[in-house]
C-alpha cells in the first residue's frame, strides 16, 4: 500500500492514497448479534458506495430517488476521505512516498504524527456520535415504528458516523503499532510543493501533470480541498 505524503503549505502535510476500499465478504452468520449486523450493513453500504456513479440529470426522477442519490453521494465522499485509514486496518506493510527533500526520518515522523492525530480525533468523535446514535435510536425508534417503511434517519446517520470513526481509529492505531513502514522519496512531490508560489491557473496545470505522472486520478481535487481547508 502506497501512502503519499502530500505537501500543502509551509511545513504542512496530508496523507493520501487512492487504493480502493475493499469491504469484507458480504456473508454474515445469523447469530452474530446486533453489533455484527450493524457492521455487516456498514460494509454492504461501503461496497455499494465504491461502485456508485452519480446519475445523469433527469428531472423525471422521483423525490425519493433523488434523495437516495444524495445520500449515496454523501457516503461515497466519506469513503474517499477515509479510505486510507479504513484500508490501513488490514495492511501489514506500507510505503510512505514523500518529497525527496525530506529525510526518511522526517518523513516517518510526519506519517506517525498524522496517524496519532487521526487516532485521537476519531476516538473523540467515536464517543460523541456513539452517544448520539444511542439517543436517537432509543428516543426516536418507537416513533418510526409507527411509520411503516420510513427509516429512522437520525439513527442511521449517527450509526454510520460511529462505525466510520471506529474503522478510522482502528486504522490509525494499526498504522502506528502493527504496520511495517518503508520510505520512498519522490522528486514529483517536491515539485508539488514548489507549485505553491505559482498563479492558480499555472498551479492547477502543474498539479494535474504531477498527478497524471504519479497515476493519481483524484490528487488534484484532494490537493485543492485540503489547501482551502488549511487556510
Amino acid at each position: 500500500m502506497d501512502v503519499f505524503v502530500i505537501p500543502i503549505g509551509p511545513g504542512r502535510y496530508e496523507l493520501y492514497c487512492e487504493q480502493p476500499f475493499t469491504a469484507e465478504p458480504s456473508a454474515v452468520p445469523v447469530d452474530v448479534g446486533v453489533v455484527g449486523r450493524i457492521k455487516h450493513r456498514f460494509e454492504e453500504l461501503l461496497r455499494r458506495a465504491e461502485q456508485w456513479e452519480p446519475p445523469s440529470a433527469d428531472s423525471s426522477r422521483g423525490l425519493m430517488a433523488r434523495l437516495q442519490d444524495k445520500a449515496m453521494g454523501w457516503v461515497a465522499e466519506r469513503v474517499v476521505e477515509q479510505r486510507l485509514l479504513w484500508n490501513l486496518r488490514r495492511e501489514t506493510t506500507a510505503a510512505a512516498v514523500h518529497p525527496d527533500d525530506l529525510s526518511t526520518d522526517e518523513a516517518r515522523a510526519i506519517v506517525f504524527r498524522a496517524l496519532q492525530q487521526d487516532a485521537e480525533r476519531h476516538a473523540y468523535w467515536l464517543w460523541v456520535d456513539g452517544v448520539l446514535f444511542v439517543v436517537t435510536f432509543v428516543a426516536l425508534g418507537p416513533l418510526f415504528l409507527l411509520i411503516p417503511g420510513v427509516a429512522n434517519l437520525p439513527a442511521v446517520y449517527f450509526g454510520f458516523r460511529t462505525v466510520g470513526h471506529w474503522y478510522s481509529r482502528g486504522g490509525a492505531r494499526h498504522g502506528l503499532g502493527a504496520v511495517s513502514w518503508t520510505e520512498r522519496p519522490s522528486s514529483l512531490l517536491t515539485e508539488l510543493r514548489e507549485t505553491e508560489s505559482a498563479s492558480p491557473d499555472v498551479r492547477g496545470a502543474q498539479v494535474e501533470t504531477i498527478a497524471a505522472t504519479l497515476q493519481l486520478q483524484n490528487l488534484g481535487a484532494f490537493y485543492d480541498r485540503v489547501r482551502k481547508a488549511s487556510r
